[in-house]
């Protein structure tokens, strides 16, 4: 068994589009835009969702929305979903980005929650 849960909504924009993006989505928001020092293509939207992480994400590709799954089995939630129907398309670090049925991306990714925050949200999976 395994437990997991959405833990985050990425907004992406092109690398030389990320500012004025964090910028519009921080005054439609009505939140604030902070710059995440340690990964500089971050700039996380405090508040935007309750419960979840919003950022906005400087890429090499085209813009998009992707969900970021956290769990505590990386390899088997990975499986999970690419039982129902996902692809795994790369890796970066600790996350794997698989393509979803109708084109979309997610990111499975370790527990970065705090865990009484982790605990109240997940599944548990068999």
């Amino acid at each position: 068994m395994h437990r997991s849960r959405v833990h985050a909504v990425l907004i992406d924009a092109p690398r030389a589009e990320a500012a004025r993006a964090a910028a519009f989505w921080s005054a439609a928001l009505g939140v604030p835009a902070e710059a995440d020092p340690e990964h500089p293509q971050f700039v996380d939207l405090h508040g935007a969702l309750p419960g979840l992480v919003t950022a906005v994400q400087a890429v090499d590709d085209a813009p998009r929305f992707h969900l970021d799954f956290e769990t505590d089995d990386v390899a088997a939630e990975t499986a999970r979903l690419v039982a129902l129907g996902a692809t795994q398309v790369a890796r970066w670090r600790d996350c794997h980005v698989l393509r979803v049925p109708g084109g979309h991306l997610v990111c499975v990714l370790p527990v970065a929650s705090a865990p009484e925050v982790f605990d109240s949200g997940a599944t548990t999976w068999p």
